[in-house]
């Protein structure tokens, strides 16, 4: 039986362009500040354990809601307790001040109000609520 494959021991490379980074343009300085940026919103997202939605963002800039390390770390663990009784959309409540709706199961804010959004209002799709 013959062998009827042909090989090519040598194939041709072909030429090699060099692809362009989408920051090249930008300096070295504002790209490490990029990086460092969201690099520390990804560190603290992970130690406080909680993310925020584009909505929930857009929703506390709109209203001028700040939160502190304090209320951070507030939030986290009413999220885990809402977590530890099998809790899907939870209502937390800070300090009659603050409402927050959170996706448990993905750890997300995904709306936030202050205290005068919060009066005369109502909270549909939620499954149980936290108080703080």
């Amino acid at each position: 039986m013959t062998d009827n494959r042909i090989y090519h021991p040598y194939q041709p490379i072909g030429t090699v362009t060099p692809q362009v980074k989408p920051y090249a343009s930008q300096s070295s300085a504002a790209n490490k500040a990029v990086a460092g940026t969201a690099f520390n919103q990804v560190l603290e997202q992970e130690i406080n354990g909680v993310k925020f939605s584009q909505h929930a963002l857009q929703r506390l800039r709109t209203r001028e809601i700040e939160l502190d390390s304090n209320q951070l770390a507030q939030l986290g663990q009413a999220v885990e307790k809402a977590a530890q009784k099998g809790a899907k959309e939870a209502l937390v409540l800070l300090n009659d001040s603050l409402a927050f709706v959170v996706s448990v199961k993905n750890r997300t804010v995904i709306t936030a109000m202050d205290g005068a959004s919060i009066k005369d209002n109502v909270f549909t799709n939620i499954d149980s609520a936290v108080i703080v």
